[in-house]
């Protein structure tokens, strides 16, 4: 079976150069002000099962209480859903395949569970092999200073957006890094339904809260990833 990491090859080329830390740092992972960089047609929405509904139900036990998701705003393809493993990586790797819109977690017997993403212009600026160093709940989010200094609108957060429903983080954030290196791409939420599978304007790899909060849950602590 061919996986998606030789089927992606020639783009991980590409994506190579565009690979730098420094550009990252400035990029940093911020959902404010996201606006999507194409718009489409409006689809027609699909029907939602039963099943699918009860996954993206609210969450009021959460310290700030999620809604449920308007998952019927996706196409079923990025709905959550166990399938086989693509990707030829090992048990209990994460994978982002940035072509597709995908996020998957592998599991034993040749299985993953895969998710849709939406990926922000950081989302694309970095590709590679790191692991997970740390997760966090309710994450607070720290703008970079030199973003700040582009965007001036965000020095309120300088000190940290408290986390909340509309930090730019969202329920649940990864926190990827390379040996001893923060990379500063991070996996994490948004209440934004709607940009899962297409590329917005900000942000790094942006998910349903639903589906982050349970791919959180399922990632250990040191985990690998790998971003092609």
């Amino acid at each position: 079976m061919t996986s998606i990491l030789d089927a992606t090859s020639s783009r991980r080329a590409v994506l190579a150069g565009l690979a730098s830390f420094g550009a990252l740092a400035l990029a940093g992972c911020t959902t404010t002000g996201t606006t999507r960089v194409s718009t489409p047609a409006e689809p027609v929405r699909p029907a939602v099962p039963s099943d699918v509904l009860m996954m993206y139900a609210a969450r009021p036990e959460e310290d700030f209480p999620v809604p449920a998701a308007d998952i019927s705003m996706i196409q079923p393809a990025y709905w959550r859903q166990e399938v086989d493993n693509v990707t030829g990586e090992r048990e209990g790797s994460v994978v982002v395949d940035t072509t597709n819109y995908f996020l998957y977690f592998t599991m034993p017997n040749g299985r993953a569970m895969r998710y849709g993403v939406g990926l922000g212009r950081a989302g694309f600026e970095w590709s590679g092999k790191g692991h997970i160093a740390y997760k966090r709940k309710w994450p607070v989010w720290t703008p970079p200073a030199e973003m700040i200094d582009r965007q001036p609108e965000l020095e309120m957060y300088r000190h940290g957006q408290p986390p909340g429903l509309l930090n730019a983080l969202g329920a649940r954030a990864l926190y990827i890094h390379q040996g001893n290196r923060d990379t500063l791409y991070r996996v994490h939420g948004t209440m934004d339904v709607a940009t899962i599978g297409q590329a917005v304007s900000s942000g790094c790899v942006r998910m349903i809260f639903q589906d982050i909060i349970d791919l959180h849950d399922r990632v250990p602590n040191g985990a690998p990833i790998v971003v092609i």
